[in-house]
């Protein structure tokens, strides 16, 4: 396998669609054996480029035959972490945090949400899903008893980096952060910023493009 540093980032980014695809695979249509071309064309990546993904850690399947599912899924989801299960913070019992903790699918990714937190009086003790929501004062320990690295906020913007702050002080070293700010922390911290916004609007915007070309033509 080459040095971690020297994988692209698009690669990366891929292979949590080839596990999925390939846990459906096995699941639910009883594949053993898929070739790079039928895997790619399941997510529309050239068959060149999924051979090229893979072969950043190491050699898989065979020439003229393809790959294990199995074999593969298993091998992939070493590489992604997903193999074990991944304790983590929720802060933000919102309706988006509430979304958060009742999606199922976080669990086949290794994921697990112990508990959510708000500073919220109304909130706090009202359930969600099968979790109680706690105060945030009892963050810090929480974090340390059950030895948690990764956060998620989905707390307001303005009160974002607050929160933050809190998650790399109590010892976080991961944030999946929902709030649309930017945030500052320390550089061994890695943050997956995920602006909602941004991608409405993103679609918004080819949308109305296209709209606008329509009309342009239909006028011509």
């Amino acid at each position: 396998m080459k040095d971690r540093d020297s994988i692209p980032a698009a690669t990366i980014e891929r292979l949590p669609l080839y596990y999925r695809c390939l846990d459906k695979l096995s699941t639910f249509e009883d594949t053993e054996v898929v070739s790079s071309k039928n895997l790619g064309g399941k997510l529309g990546i050239p068959s060149t480029q999924v051979r090229k993904d893979l072969s950043y850690y190491g050699e898989f399947g065979r020439r003229g035959v393809g790959y294990n599912v199995k074999e593969l899924k298993r091998s992939i989801g070493k590489i992604l972490g997903v193999d074990k299960k991944w304790p983590a913070v929720l802060i933000g019992a919102g309706n988006l945090g509430r979304a958060l903790i009742n999606y199922a699918g976080f669990s086949k990714m290794g994921l697990e949400i112990t508990d959510i937190f708000d500073n919220d009086l109304n909130k706090i003790g009202n359930r969600v899903g099968s979790m109680k929501v706690r105060n945030v004062n009892e963050l810090n320990e929480t974090i340390k008893e059950k030895n948690i690295n990764l956060g998620i906020v989905t707390v307001p913007a303005d009160s974002a980096q607050e929160v933050v702050d809190e998650l790399v002080e109590y010892g976080i070293k991961a944030i999946w952060n929902f709030s649309p700010t930017r945030l500052y922390v320390p550089d061994d911290i890695f943050v997956r910023n995920e602006d909602l916004a941004v991608g409405i609007v993103s679609l918004i915007y080819h949308l109305s493009w296209q709209m606008e070309n329509e009309d342009e033509e239909e006028t011509n």
